[in-house]
């Protein structure tokens, strides 16, 4: 059942928060808020794995935006968690850290060792460590050590000598953090560039018409001349964008194929160029981009059905809807959902673009499981590894969940960036400004024929003339801009507050060097090359995982909503003017719209999201196939494990010889 979530402003920031601050969570990112009855804490004990993760998420939150980082901060600490669990389990294998013989079960003891796995490991990477410099330091610091508090646990017992539980956390926490400083992610320099790494081309000020370009197909770092502000909700002091993580291709995943120096994982080639391979496609992508834009308003009477009846269901690497005939769980059909488009493709960009105050799409995903996991509790769904086999507890549930979600995302993040870093992709900011102020390629006898100008298409992109400036006339307020190309698009960002509904910018006839992406203007695009989209490859591979954990691709009762109430559900402009219940069947179809989400809001072009989706769901599989090997103990003996457990057994020999 659905419940309306009521965002409010926070006194300070004056961002809008649906969930009571004591929930740690913002609207944007509460993705199954109807899967829990309401803000307050779930009416089932949560296990200490939980708890933990959601210490993570909160830091996440008040860090900058690193995706790829915290993907693999994710990973890290499901490591840690996993791996003191299985301590104590006479069946899995542990990642990094085993014992030689299996301790007697002793539930106590097994949360103790957790949580001292999980405080040393969080308290690493967001306070101590080299890469514990952001701006949410000390808030995280308060909450691990008053989580630590609220535990009962001394947070400054740091041995790692002895059998005590707090010495076997602290020795397994110490395990992870030896393999994340040598697996390639650069965490001993803040995780800097070590590439060298430099942009072929100058900037764009984007609040000056056009763009500089030396190579339209290439990446383009953007300059503000305004505050700039993170996708995490971060000032950043910084004025020019610099790539993150163009070397992420080279840290060590989980279960990546291996490759040779040089080459991608699951390289699906170079993206469509303009003036080279796939140019037409190259086009149709920009003027794709430009469709989408052109339906952010919520004054068109445009009416669609996004229920899963309509909405879902799609081949991989396709954007066709076959639908559902029925719920298979409730065995009804499922009822129809009509809402306005332009509310529709507003909702969905700012639902999943994850900001401000957000923990990324890898947290994102976090969030859903343990909604979902809520949600199996209320409905009274046995929880089942793999959906088969004997019921297992919570925490049993939730290490193996996080163990392989963020494995899948963290190797989704590896194989994203390796592309971005490889092909370099242009974003749609600087495509279509870039080829807007060169003109249009359609008719070379026509006005300002240009071949790498943008296609024209009536009612779309056209030439600006002194008939369609007329009074009157749909380009009248674009008089003396004569001779450029107009696209049919959203003007950009009201001033804030957002809380009139006349607060929306709209869709009219703009200059296409003008352009804005559906997102705020001290934002505009990510700092990274567009090729492979991260949102939908993080989406697909977190949600072959949690289809394959809990053994069914649809959701707990065969639906997800979500609801966005009216008028204070977004965070550019006013909106929606209806409320609107996003609804997902399967965690497949939540993924496909993340992915698209992305053209709604001018981010990428389709042929960053559908490869994005084909290499999530391979990453997904194989993930889930490689933690099954761990879970049942058939996995073969990980070479790290060779460099972290044996000076673990030497220090037994020599405590034992001192004491012989």
């Amino acid at each position: 059942m659905s419940q309306a979530v009521q965002p409010h402003r926070d006194s300070v920031t004056g961002r809008r928060r649906s969930w009571d601050q004591s929930c740690g969570r913002t609207w944007v990112v509460a993705f199954a808020t109807v899967i829990t009855a309401s803000c307050s804490p779930s009416a089932y004990a949560e296990s200490v794995a939980r708890t933990w993760n959601e210490q993570l998420l909160e830091a996440i939150r008040s860090d900058t935006a690193r995706p790829t980082i915290h993907a693999r901060n994710l990973w890290h600490l499901s490591v840690g968690m996993y791996d003191a669990w299985s301590v104590f389990d006479e069946t899995s294998t542990g990642f990094l850290y085993n014992e030689a013989t299996t301790r007697p079960m002793d539930a106590a003891a097994r949360d103790e060792a957790i949580s001292y796995a999980a405080y040393r490991i969080l308290r690493h990477r967001f306070v101590d460590g080299p890469g514990g410099t952001g701006p949410g330091r000390f808030e995280t610091l308060l909450a691990l050590d008053g989580h630590m508090f609220s535990l009962g646990y001394d947070r400054t017992n740091t041995t790692t000598v002895g059998d005590s539980p707090a010495a076997l956390g602290n020795r397994i926490a110490q395990a992870v953090i030896n393999f994340g400083l040598t697996d390639g992610a650069n965490e001993p320099n803040d995780y800097a560039d070590p590439t060298g790494y430099v942009p072929v081309n100058d900037p764009m000020t984007f609040d000056n018409p056009g763009t500089p370009q030396t190579d339209p197909n290439r990446w383009q770092p953007l300059n503000f001349l305004r505050e700039r502000i993170d996708q995490g909700g971060t000032t950043i002091e910084e004025k020019t964008q610099e790539f993150l993580s163009p070397y992420w291709g080279d840290v060590t995943p989980f279960a990546l194929p291996d490759k040779q120096p040089g080459e991608v994982y699951h390289d699906v080639g170079a993206p469509p160029q303009l003036g080279g391979a796939g140019d037409a496609q190259f086009r149709a992508n920009v003027n794709e981009v430009i469709r989408f834009s052109s339906k952010l308003d919520p004054t068109q009477s445009t009416m669609i059905d996004i229920s899963p009846a309509t909405l879902g269901n799609r081949a991989t690497g396709t954007y066709e809807s076959n639908g559902y005939t029925v719920n298979p769980v409730t065995g009804q059909p499922y009822a129809p959902n009509m809402v306005n488009e332009g509310d529709y493709g507003r909702v969905v960009a700012e639902f999943w673009a994850d900001g401000p105050d957000s923990e990324a799409p890898p947290g994102h995903w976090n969030v859903l499981a343990n909604e979902v996991m809520d949600r199996m509790n209320a409905l009274g769904v046995d929880k089942r590894i793999g959906g088969t086999g004997p019921v297992v507890d919570d925490l049993e549930f939730d290490v193996k969940t996080y163990f392989t979600l963020n494995a899948a995302v963290h190797d989704a993040g590896i194989a994203a960036w390796n592309h971005k870093g490889t092909y370099d992709y242009s974003r749609p900011v600087s495509m279509i400004r870039y080829m807007g102020q060169r003109g249009q390629s359609s008719d070379p006898s026509g006005p300002s024929y240009d071949p790498e100008g943008l296609t024209l298409e009536p009612g779309l992109v056209e030439v600006i003339t002194a008939e369609t400036t007329a009074a009157g006339e749909r380009h009248e307020h674009l008089a003396g801009s004569e001779g450029k190309i107009a696209i049919y698009a959203w003007q950009g960002p009201p001033e804030e507050p957002h809380d009139d509904p006349t607060d929306i910018g709209g869709v009219d006839w703009v200059l296409a060097e003008t352009w804005l992406p559906y997102q705020r203007d001290t934002f505009v695009t990510p700092p990274f090359a567009a090729y492979l989209s991260g949102h939908s490859t993080f989406s697909r591979s977190a949600a072959e995982t949690l289809a394959a954990l809990t053994g069914d691709d649809y959701f707990p009762g065969g639906i997800g909503e979500f609801t966005v109430p009216v008028g204070d559900g977004l965070e550019f402009e006013y909106g929606p003017t209806n409320a609107i219940t996003l609804q997902w069947a399967t965690y497949m179809d939540a993924a496909d719209e993340a992915g698209v989400s992305r053209l709604w809001g001018g981010i990428h072009v389709r042929a960053d999201d559908l490869p994005g989706r084909m290499i999530g769901e391979t990453i997904g599989q194989d993930v889930w196939a490689l933690a099954e090997q761990y879970f049942n103990g058939t996995v073969p003996e990980p070479a790290a494990l060779v460099w972290v457990v044996v000076p673990l057994l030497a220090q037994r020999r020599r405590r034992n010889e001192s004491s012989g």
